[in-house]
């Protein structure tokens, strides 16, 4: 099994990774014009996300990674409007 590495994670996307993001962003908005709450579909996508990562790399791996994740939420890094 390949380590997870952080680094690669944390920088910006790729090319493939912009076209899986493509992806993930048509199945928010179509499952929200289903009727799904944003909330709701966020947090099953996280999951998702983090089951696959585990499956992949292991839990420890994973959550070196999620440690790097306070200090990018606060530095703006997923936020794509306005700051609350």
């Amino acid at each position: 099994m390949n380590p997870l590495d952080v680094a690669a994670l944390s920088d910006s996307c790729g090319e493939q990774q912009r076209a899986a993001l493509a992806y993930v962003t048509e199945a928010f908005a179509e499952a929200i014009l289903a009727g799904i709450e944003s909330d709701s579909f966020a947090y099953a996508a996280l999951c998702a996300a983090l089951r696959e990562l585990v499956a992949t790399y292991g839990e420890d791996s994973v959550a070196a990674f999620a440690e790097t994740l306070p200090a990018k939420l606060r530095s703006g890094e997923f936020t794509t409007g306005l700051r609350h």
